[in-house]
């Protein structure tokens, strides 16, 4: 009964938000004739798809698996950029309207001088949301970039001067991200040999019963002293502690609120994990618990810190931490969606922060969720580089 009531609430939603795209770019615009049915027809066909996924099951758009998540996601990200161009047009007319009324100017009655603009800011629109959704394809296609992060490290020991922690993030297997992309991925990273492999959240976007093929190669990854995982917000979405036994079935480990000691030489720093910052309101027994994590370390050793939303960071205040590392945002993966993730990470988005005496590091993720497109927030295999 629920299910059925949240799919009925996602039509309503879906088909009010359509409504809103096709009166502002077909209705106002005085479209007539077959560009008007082909305009209509269009728009249906960038956001049924996407409602029609809502009945797939309870996870929504990540269901939707190979050949057709291409075209059902690719239509979303047209569509939303759409929404997003139309109403800040109307945003803007609006605020005109409001300086117009302030300094008692009329606004033009010229119904034609009126739609002709409306054809102007909705082809604007359209050529935008087009153009950057078939860029931002072509990124994704692409191959993903090696990012190094050199950190200088206060209390790191020289015989840790130069230690390579190679960051994966974000990969979001499920939809468009298969084996194929997985085990390249896991064989470029391999090809770096770093000494330590951690992979910070949201790895899948299905169930271990859907994905245990494409998710597979990552029990291939190696590194010499180790590879360590925590858990992302996604997924708890999809079976959290199956996938913690998942992985530690292929020789990752998943640190849930603890820490273990690394060594080289006479040196050594300690890798904490904590689960993600929204594992305790969907996961009974789940929770980040910092001081659990850091419970009777020696203080004289460097902590890098694994939390999967940056925003965590700011519970390390008392803690010392020197590092951490996280991921969730994409850099926004997509313009100018980025401002809202920015605002919900508390402007904590991508690249290097200072905040209090830990340095965080926030990669823009190897992956991508819904939509095989990024613009303005290039992918990355995040190479961090210890200094002393």
């Amino acid at each position: 009964m629920g299910g059925l009531v949240g799919g009925l609430v996602a039509t309503v939603l879906f088909g009010g938000l359509a409504f809103y795209v096709w009166r502002r770019l077909v209705h106002d615009t005085g479209m007539t004739g077959r560009w008007r049915i082909a305009a209509t027809i269009a728009i249906a066909l960038l956001v049924v798809p996407i409602m029609v996924a809502r009945y797939l099951g309870s996870g929504g758009p990540p269901m939707i698996q190979g050949a057709v998540a291409w075209p059902t996601f690719t239509g979303w990200a047209i569509f939303a950029l759409l929404f997003a161009g139309v109403l800040v047009t109307d945003v803007a007319r609006l605020l005109v309207w409001l300086v117009r009324k302030a300094v008692r100017r009329p606004a033009p009655t010229d119904l034609s001088r009126r739609q002709a603009l409306r054809r102007i800011t909705g082809g604007v629109v359209t050529t935008v949301a087009v153009g950057e959704v078939g860029v931002g394809l072509v990124k994704v296609l692409g191959d993903v970039p090696v990012v190094d992060v050199p950190m200088k490290v206060r209390r790191l020991a020289p015989s840790l001067d130069g230690y390579t922690i190679v960051q994966l993030t974000d990969l979001h297997i499920g939809g468009t991200i298969g084996r194929a992309y997985i085990a390249e991925l896991v064989a470029r990273t391999n090809a770096l040999q770093p000494d330590l492999i951690v992979l910070t959240g949201d790895l899948v976007d299905g169930s271990v019963a859907q994905l245990r093929d494409a998710a597979a190669p990552l029990g291939d990854l190696r590194a010499k002293d180790g590879v360590f995982a925590i858990t992302g917000n996604h997924e708890y979405y999809w079976g959290a502690d199956e996938w913690i036994v998942f992985l530690r079935e292929r020789g990752v480990r998943v640190l849930r609120n603890e820490r273990v000691e690394i060594r080289r030489g006479d040196g050594t720093f300690d890798l904490a994990g904590i689960d993600d910052h929204s594992a305790r309101s969907l996961a009974r027994g789940h929770g980040p618990d910092l001081a659990r994590a850091l419970a009777g370390r020696d203080p004289a050793r460097p902590v890098v810190l694994l939390a999967h939303q940056p925003r965590q960071v700011r519970t390390t205040t008392g803690f010392d931490v020197d590092v951490q590392l996280s991921g969730h945002t994409h850099g926004g993966q997509v313009w100018p969606w980025h401002f809202l993730v920015s605002l919900q990470q508390g402007g904590l988005l991508a690249g290097r922060y200072q905040v209090g005496p830990t340095q965080l590091y926030v990669s823009r993720g190897a992956g991508y969720w819904g939509p095989p497109v990024r613009f303005g927030a290039p992918a990355e295999i995040t190479r961090v580089i210890l200094r002393a």
